[in-house]
């Protein structure tokens, strides 16, 4: 069974047909503006043209119609493989009803010169009598901006314009002027919505048949975008504004060098210059990415950073490379800025403020926004700034080219193909200086994503085939949806003070438990590059070190100024307290037999050895810690319905290892036709176990999903239970919840020690609806192991167990006849509970499972 539908991301490019009407559409007559706009590169050329033919050949209504014509060419057999037919094609396409293509050009490669040249042929042909270019962010308009007024000024261009232009030489501007037939407005989106200041509706209402809308960055306008900010409201309603009927607009093309919906390649892409072929015709900087590196350490990747920032100055010495230093959020990107400003304080021996002059933080906080702007003079060599730290968001749309170095420093970064092309975009443009031999930006990157970029640079697209768990709308079993009740609560936060015994602390042994240490060492990556080459960097790493008189210094400064838990202090020479300190030197003599125990010469200690000296010793003046209680009031319920449920995949992989997806005797008219396709090929394979699929009759499958998924064999067993002809015939529904998003639960855990507590939530198993009369019953159900009785296990019965005590509270006072039960269960109480279920004990008694009793049982402890 093939589990992943693995593609070539070119075969994927939908072909435009080149037979069209010379007559109707004198492409021919642009042929010498377009090479003396390209210069020779031939890629932009075709993209440019295939667009124009899409857009004004007139063999094409919408996108639909270029997508029927592929799918039905029998040469392209990859969108048939993609789609499972030609209605599922059209159904994921974004704008099919719309003259709307994309066009994929590699970061670095001259997007701007297929824009303007696009622009300005449509505008000459007289197909259309404006241009709007939206874009993302100021940022990028602004440097759209300055491309498009220096060709615009191009008199070598202007003269290559057809005489028979319809119009030539389009005027550059932003929608704050009205925009006037003939022009060419470059604005960000966030334009599009101001009610104020933008000409955007006055200038473009009505007039959409006769627009062109060009969109630069196109990814923004169809994948989610996280958080609230105003600008972040603006490209989520990106989509929208395309699609407004007050403007109407036709003519729509997206440019990208990252064209993807997270891992899923854009489906209207009609032009592919990829990364991979931009970085093998040195159109860009060769990519040398970690493939092995083990070290986790913050420090010594620092230093490994470093090290290569210092090769890059050598190797580039006519310019200042740069290095990037990329996260996911505003609040990272300031921890991070002032990590990395600790390290060069202390590596280059420098002061804070020489320090703030290299280093340049670039986010979207208000404090930052000016940052944004010293952007464009961090390539002049006489710039100090050397490190930059920003947001991924923001990196789009500035063209430095001195980057050499970019460190995506969390996993976010890094966690899809959008991701990953969009940072690595930040480093590709080449310096004039070094046109050749081709330079190379290196990523320091974790090696477990290395097979991430690894899956970019092989252009394939793997697409994990999942089965799809959704509410049932059709078929006998939909009659088994129900609703149950939740409530919210109002919490408020009490401090409560924390008990502990004093202690008497015993150093009478004369030594510390230490590790074995060296103060320096040579720590090696390996880095692969696109071409596969691969090599191996040593970088001679030192570690932190103090000396064993700065470590007695601060445990007796500690000792003289802080209070003591502990009452006495026993060392080999006699007993001390808060009022007789121990002299120096007994504590310098304990460090140093703990040193020489493990064969430590010299008087240094590294940071790991002088941390458990400095513990072992702080055990005696931490004071009795505070723990955080929620208090918590009730809201008034809400009804949540299992119609409304959100969707559930399980890839067909995890089938091998344990999971389960069962299934109606109906399942043919129960699911959709691609989930039918996928079944089917579960139920044939062979080589899967036995227990990764299961037909219940659907009498006897009594819940309101097309299908149902196990991830264990706890709740495989269980699901099996409840499909029993004994036990199915007491249930009314039943449902397997999700894992998120259903029906959560909060519960607070506290941490060892009782210092600290968090608020998590949880989702209940399982819902089991039981029907005795006039009360409706809901036994709620969470499986586990047998004995599993963890501190988090013990949280989530507690909360759990009240939170329905509050809910039936709620249900007697609103005269609503429910009744809800909880209960933790694992599979050694199977037999009693169904048993309970079948002659009604379940409910009229206070069940309690083995695992529950222990439960409790650890809590009495």
């Amino acid at each position: 069974m093939e589990e992943i539908k693995r593609y070539k991301t070119s075969d994927l490019v939908l072909k435009v047909d080149k037979n069209y009407d010379p007559i109707k559409l004198p492409l021919q007559d642009w042929d010498r503006y377009l090479d003396i706009l390209v210069n020779g590169r031939q890629y932009q050329k075709e993209a440019i043209v295939d667009t124009v033919i899409f857009l004004a050949s007139g063999l094409y209504k919408n996108t639909t119609d270029l997508v029927e014509e592929n799918w039905n060419n029998s040469t392209n057999v990859e969108l048939k493989n993609r789609y499972s037919n030609l209605d599922d094609y059209l159904h994921h396409l974004q704008l099919p009803n719309k003259l709307s293509v994309s066009i994929d050009l590699a970061t670095g490669t001259g997007k701007s010169y297929v824009i303007y040249g696009i622009a300005q042929i449509l505008l000459g042909l007289g197909l259309v009598d404006r241009v709007l270019v939206l874009c993302p962010s100021l940022t990028i308009e602004d440097g759209l901006t300055e491309k498009f007024i220096g060709l615009s000024s191009d008199s070598k261009l202007v003269k290559a314009i057809p005489e028979n232009a319809k119009r030539k030489n389009p005027s550059i501007k932003s929608a704050d002027v009205t925009i006037k037939e003939g022009d060419i407005c470059i604005e960000n989106i966030h334009a599009a919505y101001e009610t104020t200041g933008s000409s955007i509706k006055d200038s473009f209402k009505g007039n959409g048949e006769k627009t062109l809308v060009l969109n630069d960055e196109a990814h923004h306008i169809y994948n989610k975008i996280e958080g609230r900010s105003k600008e972040n409201t603006s490209l989520k309603k990106w989509k929208e504004f395309l699609l407004n009927h007050d403007f109407n607009f036709k003519y729509i093309a997206g440019f990208t060098g990252t064209a993807y919906i997270d891992d899923e390649y854009f489906n209207d892409v009609i032009c592919r210059y990829s990364l991979r072929q931009a970085v093998d015709d040195k159109m860009i900087k060769m990519v040398d990415y970690i493939s092995k590196d083990d070290d986790v350490d913050k420090d010594i990747k620092f230093q490994k950073i470093y090290d290569n920032h210092d090769q890059n100055k050598q190797n580039y010495r006519k310019i200042k490379p740069l290095t990037i230093l990329i996260t996911k959020d505003i609040k990272n990107a300031k921890r991070l800025l002032t990590n990395i400003s600790e390290f060069l304080m202390k590596r280059e021996t420098l002061s804070e403020k020489q320090v703030e002059e290299k280093t340049l933080i670039v986010t979207s906080h208000n404090d930052h926004k000016v940052n944004i702007q010293k952007l464009k003079e961090v390539d002049n060599s006489d710039n100090p700034i050397e490190w930059i730290i920003s947001v991924s968001m923001l990196t789009e749309g500035w063209d430095v080219k001195n980057v050499f170095q970019i460190v995506p420093w969390e996993d976010r970064a890094f966690n899809s193909k959008l991701l990953i092309a969009q940072v690595l975009g930040r480093g590709l443009r080449i310096p004039p200086e070094y046109q050749s031999p081709q330079p190379k930006v290196r990523i320091f990157n974790h090696d477990s994503w290395s097979k991430n970029i690894q899956g970019l640079v092989d252009e394939i697209l793997e697409i994990e085939k999942r089965l799809i768990s959704t509410p049932l709308i059709k078929g006998d079993r939909d009659k088994h949806h129900f609703e149950v009740h939740h409530i919210n609560y109002n919490k408020k936060a009490i401090s409560k003070e924390a008990t502990k015994d004093h202690k008497e602390f015993d150093y009478t042994k004369g030594f510390i438990e230490l590790q074995s240490q060296v103060v320096e060492s040579e720590k090696e990556s390996e880095y692969t590059d696109f071409s596969g080459a691969i090599n191996s960097k040593k970088t001679l790493i030192h570690y932190n070190t103090y000396t064993i008189n700065e470590v007695v210094n601060k445990i007796h400064n500690e000792l003289k100024i802080r209070n003591w838990e502990g009452k006495i202090l026993k060392l080999p020479t006699g007993n001390y307290s808060k009022e007789k300190l121990p002299p120096k030197e007994e504590i310098t003599k304990i460090i140093r037999n703990s040193m020489d125990k493990v064969g430590i010469k010299g008087d240094r200690l590294v940071e790991k050895n002088r941390n458990k000296i400095l513990s072992s010793f702080n055990t005696l003046l931490r004071k009795a810690g505070k723990t955080v209680l929620y208090q918590k009031e009730a809201q008034k319920p809400y009804v949540i319905s299992t119609k409304k449920m959100n969707k559930e995949s399980m890839a067909l992989g995890n089938l091998r290892h344990n999971s389960t997806v069962f299934y109606s005797s109906d399942y043919k008219i129960e699911i959709d036709e691609k989930n039918l396709e996928l079944l089917n090929i579960v139920m044939e394979d062979e080589s899967l176990p036995r227990s990764s699929s299961k037909e219940i009759n659907k009498f006897l499958f009594k819940t309101p999903l097309n299908l149902t998924f196990s991830k264990a064999t706890p709740e495989r067993t269980f699901i099996k239970e409840l499909c029993e002809t004994a036990n199915a015939k007491k249930i009314e529904s039943w449902l397997k919840s999700r894992d998120m998003n259903f029906y959560s639960i909060e519960y607070s855990i506290t941490s060892i020690g009782g210092k600290h507590s968090k608020i998590q939530s949880f989702n209940p198993d399982f819902f089991i609806k039981l029907d005795n009369g006039k009360t409706k019953h809901y036994v709620i159900v969470e499986i586990k192991s047998d004995g599993d009785v963890s501190g988090e296990n013990k949280a989530k019965l507690k909360y759990g167990v009240q939170h329905f005590k509050d809910i039936n509270k709620e249900m007697e006072k609103l005269k609503i006849n429910e009744k809800y039960h909880f209960h933790f269960l694992s599979p050694n109480s199977y037999d009693v509970f169904f048993d309970h279920l079948r002659n009604g004990k379940l409910i009229q008694y206070d069940f309690k499972s083995d695992l529950e009793d222990k439960i409790l049982a650890k809590n009495d402890e």
